[in-house]
């Protein structure tokens, strides 16, 4: 279920947002990367992932972003879970004024296909690349949050 740009406002501003983020990793060992379109996070390399939806089972999550983010048919089972992670931000989605908080579960998707980035959506990022752990890591625009999952050790 998706909501209206004020109840929204108020639900962010209110409450914790639950997402998924996926850390994809190819057969090279490189990793997806977003550049970031849209508050919070804009202007920096992020990890695909999206909201889980009211009403929306977590398996059901998870396909849905899958799909929509990666353009992949996935199920859960195939994904390592990371762990959870805490995602403070100063700003929201339609601007400043509003902090946003999203407890995000971060998913290792450990894939042998390749994706095509140039036909991933870009209404969340405007280009994608596959980046080295160590360029993950030591980019200055790769977000903290996108290098906190490889930081975990989970990988």
């Amino acid at each position: 279920m998706y909501l209206d740009k004020d109840t929204f406002k108020t639900v962010i501003d209110s409450t914790p947002l639950i997402s998924i983020d996926f850390l994809v990793k190819n057969s090279k060992g490189n990793y997806l990367l977003g550049y970031r379109n849209n508050r919070p996070a804009r202007g920096f390399w992020f990890v695909p992932g999206g909201r889980i939806l009211k009403n929306e089972t977590l398996a059901n999550a998870f396909k849905r972003l899958c799909k929509n983010e990666l353009g992949i048919e996935a199920i859960i089972q195939q994904a390592k879970l990371i762990g959870p992670f805490d995602h403070f931000y100063d700003d929201y989605v339609f601007g400043e004024g509003v902090s946003t908080h999203y407890v995000a579960l971060g998913f290792l998707i450990d894939i042998d296909i390749d994706i095509d980035i140039d036909s991933l959506p870009n209404d969340q990022h405007n280009q994608y690349a596959w980046f080295s752990e160590e360029e993950v890591m030591v980019q200055e625009d790769v977000h903290k949050h996108s290098k906190w999952y490889l930081d975990s050790n989970a990988t």
